[in-house]
C-alpha cells in the first residue's frame, strides 16, 4: 500500500525525534493494513517516503481499484519501475524518495494528533491518532523537503484532483454500470459534494417518471471506494439534457432544481459515516448522507429574481438570489438544532401561504452576501456546514411510511454550529513572515 497521510513530527505529547503521529482518515488503506496486524498480534511496520519524482505523490493519492498496487502505478506513470530496498531491519527504503523515515506502529497505542488546516477549508482537531516509533531516518544527497499550503479551495487538493478526473474519468464508469460522469466539486471541498450523471434504462416501453437506475446508481456510488464519503450526491439522467456539463456548477445544479420532486426524490442515510475532515456531523467519522436524484422534463421554472411582494418574517428579511431559484436567507446565529426547529416552524408557518414555486431552494446562512457573492462561496458555505440528518428541512415537510420529503422549497441550514471546526482564515503576520523568506538573500528568493 502507498498513500499520502498527514505525519506529525513533533509537538503535543510526541517525544522529540523519537515519535511521530500518523492522521488516519476513514476509508484509507493503512487501515486495513494496520488491522491485519493487529489481528497477527505484531507491529505494523511503515515506511514514510517525502518528496521523490511527481508520479509516486501521484499514485498515492489515486483512487485505485482494490488490487491494483500504487506502486505499480507509479511505475507506469513514471515510465520507470519503482525503484526501493530493504534496509537491515527490513524495511522498504524508495531509492528516490528525498527523505524516508521508518518505523512501527504497535497495537492500540495512540496519542494526541493536531490541530493542522485541511483542504475542506477549515482545521481539523486534536484527537487520539496512531503513533509511529521512529527507527530510523535516511535522506539523499542534496535532499529537499518539499511543502504545500492548505486552506478553503482551491489549494493543494485542487491541482490533484483535476488531474485524477481527467486520468480516471473515462475509467469510473465503467467501475459503475450505468454510470456516465462523476464529480466531487472542488469548491465544496471535494467530499461533501458529488454530481453524476447516470442513465434511466429500467423501462424503456414507457416514458419514465420517477428516478429508477439512478438510485441503483447512486447506492452504488455510496459504495463506492473514496466516492462513500460523499455527503450530498446529486444524481441526474443523461437522457434529459445529454450536453450537460458535470463541471458547470450552477447550471449542474439549476438543472436538478428545475426537475427534482423533494416530495419522492431525497433519499437519506443516517448515523453513518463522513469523511474525517468533515466536522459537520455528530462525531469524527460520523454523519449522514443524501441522494438527491432528478429525471424528466422541468416541472417548474426558476426565478431570476425574487418577486416584490415575497415577504419573509423577522429576523430572516436579509436575503440575496445566489442562482436562479436559489436563495440565501441571513439567519440569527446558531443556538441549538431544537431552536432550529422553532426557527423553521416560523418559517413554515409564514411562508405556508406565498407563492414559493420558482424558489426550490432556500438555504439559511450567517451572512446572506457572502453566500451570494458566488457560486464557490455558496457551494462551500452550505455543503461545508450542513449535515443532511439534521439541517435539512423543508416548507410542508412530512414523513410518510418513513419518506421523508416537503411540499414546498428545500431548507438547508448552512450557518456554524458550536460544534464545527474553526475556518482557516489568513493571518497577515504570518503571510509577511513568508514574504521575507522570498525577498534577495533569503532562502527561498527566486523560488516565491
Amino acid at each position: 500500500n502507498l498513500g499520502m497521510y498527514r505525519v506529525q513530527l513533533g509537538g503535543n505529547d510526541y517525544k522529540p525525534d523519537r515519535e511521530v503521529g500518523l492522521h488516519y482518515q476513514i476509508h484509507r488503506g493503512i487501515g486495513v493494513h494496520q488491522a491485519k496486524a493487529n489481528q497477527a498480534g505484531v507491529p505494523l511496520r511503515v515506511s514514510i517516503f517525502v518528496g521523490g519524482p511527481p508520479a509516486h505523490t501521484l499514485a498515492a493519492v489515486m483512487p485505485l481499484p482494490e488490487g491494483l498496487p500504487e506502486l505499480v502505478f507509479a511505475g507506469v506513470l513514471g515510465n520507470r519501475a519503482f525503484r526501493y530496498f530493504r534496509d537491515e531491519e527490513g524495511f522498504c527504503v524508495s531509492a528516490d524518495a528525498d527523505f524516508v523515515i521508518t518505523g512501527t506502529v504497535h497495537p492500540h497505542e495512540v496519542k494526541p494528533e493536531g490541530p493542522f488546516g485541511d483542504h475542506l477549508g477549515y482545521y481539523s482537531l486534536v484527537h487520539p491518532f496512531p503513533v509511529m516509533r521512529v527507527h530510523r531516518v535516511y535522506h539523499r544527497q542534496g535532499a529537499i523537503w518539499p511543502f504545500t499550503v492548505v486552506g478553503r479551495p482551491p489549494q493543494e487538493d485542487t491541482g490533484f484532483g483535476a488531474l485524477i478526473h481527467e486520468i480516471t474519468g473515462s475509467a469510473i464508469p465503467n467501475e459503475i454500470p450505468g454510470l456516465h460522469a462523476v464529480h466531487a466539486v472542488d469548491a465544496a471541498g471535494v467530499h461533501p459534494l458529488l454530481f453524476a450523471i447516470g442513465s434511466e434504462r429500467y423501462t424503456p416501453f414507457q416514458r419514465n417518471e420517477r428516478p429508477q437506475e439512478l438510485l441503483t446508481i447512486a447506492n452504488h456510488i455510496f459504495g463506492k471506494n473514496q466516492l462513500s464519503l460523499a455527503k450530498y450526491l446529486c444524481i441526474c439522467a443523461r437522457e434529459d439534457d445529454p450536453a450537460l456539463d458535470i463541471h458547470a456548477v450552477d447550471a449542474f445544479l439549476q438543472h436538478m432544481l428545475a426537475r427534482v420532486d423533494f416530495t419522492r426524490d431525497l433519499h437519506f442515510q443516517t448515523n453513518t459515516t463522513i469523511d474525517t475532515l468533515d466536522y459537520s456531523g455528530m462525531g469524527l467519522n460520523a454523519g449522514s448522507k443524501v441522494a438527491i436524484a432528478a429525471v424528466g422534463p422541468p416541472r417548474r421554472a426558476l426565478w431570476p429574481e425574487v418577486p416584490g411582494g415575497l415577504r419573509f418574517p423577522q429576523p430572516f428579511e436579509r436575503t440575496r438570489l445566489v442562482m436562479p431559484g436559489v436563495l440565501a436567507v441571513e439567519a440569527p446565529p446558531f443556538g441549538s438544532h431544537d431552536q432550529a426547529e422553532r426557527e423553521i416552524a416560523l418559517l413554515d408557518r409564514e411562508l405556508a401561504g406565498q407563492d414559493l414555486s420558482g424558489l426550490p431552494l432556500l438555504v439559511l446562512c450567517d451572512d446572506a452576501a457572502f453566500s451570494a457573492e458566488s457560486v464557490h462561496n455558496f457551494v462551500w458555505v452550505t455543503f461545508t456546514r450542513s449535515n443532511p440528518s439534521h439541517d435539512v428541512h423543508g416548507i410542508g415537510s412530512f414523513i410518510e411510511h418513513k419518506h421523508w420529503g416537503c411540499r414546498g422549497p428545500l431548507v438547508i441550514d448552512a450557518r456554524r454550529k458550536p460544534h464545527h471546526a474553526p475556518p482557516l482564515e489568513r493571518d497577515p503576520a504570518v503571510e509577511r513572515r513568508v514574504d521575507r523568506l522570498g525577498e534577495r538573500g533569503a532562502s527561498l528568493h527566486g523560488i516565491i
